[in-house]
């Protein structure tokens, strides 16, 4: 399996542990049926928060519980079968121990999560990013260094989760506005008028036409954000600003389910004075549109870091 934790960070500063009780969920971040199991085995112990389960599952699998991987890892958290029969716990305690069901694996995903950290706990630094490290690395190595070592790859991998766990968490401070989002409506705008097609990504071969992800992928691809290609992962691409903070270039998303971010099924650009520049439907052009409704669900404040940080395989 690949294990993925991390850091939270609030206002600059890592926040592991000692905070992890207090981490809220963002929004419909993670799916209902899980948002329970999440938020009680993200306190499991100091290392690890709700918001970094979270992450965790989204990379491994989507919060598929039916996830196969060509490496046969299985599941919502992606264990293979010799880490499983070692590291499974009996989370939901009826009596066996079962990959593929939810109940049974995200506790087991905390419970190896917390078991990398008592490695590397008398390590100095942050336990969350040295327990990170140490699944990328070996615990060796970070003992050997005395905390994250200089490998490239390793920093990288602790940055990337990081970023994603950030997605994962309600903000308890104001979020930054994206240097790009400024470019990112301007493209929008230079697209008003053309009109919708489903699966539309802007091609000549499609008339440079497009459907509401493809725009939102467009729009900032041109200021050099890749965007993953549907909406629901595009939600993860960033923080999340409440609806009183929207600033101009948010993403804002619309869902049948409330209480789901994998529910969504429409995303557009936000241009302030409560409208957005989007790709409504077959039919239609691109055009302005309010955006409070019966099922608007969020906004995203999108970064270069989070849209880097957003797994490829979900």
């Amino acid at each position: 399996m690949l294990l993925v934790v991390g850091v939270y960070i609030v206002a600059g500063n890592l926040a592991g542990g000692a905070a992890g009780g207090g981490v809220g969920l963002a929004k419909g971040a993670v799916p209902a049926a899980y948002q329970t199991l999440v938020q009680k085995w993200g306190t499991l112990c100091p290392a690890i928060n709700p918001a970094l389960l979270a992450a965790q599952l989204y990379q491994e699998s989507g919060f598929n519980p039916g996830a196969r991987s060509p490496a046969k890892a299985q599941g919502i958290a992606q264990f293979i079968p010799g880490t499983w029969a070692t590291h499974g716990v009996d989370g939901d305690g009826d009596g066996d121990r079962d990959v593929w069901d939810p109940d049974d694996a995200i506790p087991s995903a905390a419970s190896y999560d917390c078991e990398l950290a008592k490695y590397v706990r008398d390590v100095p630094g942050d336990v969350s990013a040295n327990m990170l490290a140490a699944y990328n690395a070996g615990a060796y190595a970070v003992i050997r260094y005395g905390g994250v070592p200089p490998y490239r790859e390793t920093r990288n991998y602790v940055k990337t989760i990081t970023t994603l766990a950030k997605s994962f968490a309600a903000p308890v401070a104001r979020v930054d506005p994206s240097r790009q989002a400024a470019g990112a409506i301007a493209y929008a705008q230079s697209k008003l008028g053309t009109p919708y097609l489903w699966g539309g990504t802007g091609t000549a071969a499609q008339s440079g036409r497009f459907d509401c992800s493809g725009l939102t992928q467009a729009s900032y691809d041109k200021v050099g954000i890749k965007l993953p290609r549907v909406a629901n992962d595009q939600y993860n691409a960033g923080p999340h600003p409440a609806r009183n903070e929207l600033l101009p270039g948010d993403l804002v998303f619309f869902s049948h389910d409330p209480t789901d971010s994998r529910a969504i099924h429409h995303v557009g650009i936000y241009v302030g004075g409560g409208y957005m520049i989007d790709a409504p439907r077959t039919g239609a052009v691109i055009r302005f549109d309010p955006i409070d409704g019966g099922d608007y669900f969020g906004a995203t404040r999108v970064t270069e870091d989070g849209a880097k940080a957003l797994p490829t395989h979900v």
